[in-house]
Parts: C-alpha cells; sequence; structure tokens
C-alpha cells in the first residue's frame, strides 16, 4: 500500500485511506515513530509528541524524532506499507 502523506501541525504526517476502518482509541501521549489511526479513516505517523484519544497500530523503532523527521521531510511524502 502506497500513501501520499501530508504534513499536519509540524507534529506528523497523514494519509486519508479512503475508508472507514475500526477503532480501539485510547488516550496517548504520542512519540517520534508511533503509528496510529485517527478517526478510523487517517493512517498517521508521528515525528514528534501528541496527546490525543487514538488508534495506535504500530511503532517505528530504532529511530529518534530527528532522524524521522529528516527522512519524512518538510512536504507532502509517499509512504509504502508492507507486511512482510
Amino acid at each position: 500500500l502506497t500513501l501520499t502523506m501530508t504534513d499536519y501541525a509540524g507534529m506528523e504526517k497523514g494519509a486519508n485511506l479512503g475508508m472507514v476502518l475500526p477503532q480501539n482509541n485510547v488516550q496517548m501521549n504520542t512519540q517520534a515513530g508511533d503509528i496510529i489511526l485517527y478517526q478510523g479513516r487517517t493512517f498517521v505517523i508521528y515525528y514528534d509528541t501528541n496527546s490525543w484519544n487514538l488508534t495506535p497500530i504500530g511503532k517505528i523503532e530504532n529511530v529518534d524524532a530527528a532522524a524521522l523527521r529528516q527522512a519524512l521531510g518538510t512536504g507532502n511524502v509517499s509512504v509504502t506499507i508492507s507486511i512482510e
């Protein structure tokens, strides 16, 4: 799955999935590398912190905020998600 993700609020990249998926929202404090589902329809990768009710779905491990911010860049980014 390849998504075009846009920057939001200088803390995350997000892409609308075009459908609504089941949610399991919990209050969380995000950290760089957190991958979440927002409102059942937006796939989000955090590169900074936030506090909100979100559905956690994954984590990019072994990366700090600076490295992730550099990898994602400042504008839109194309991200490919695969299952191994």
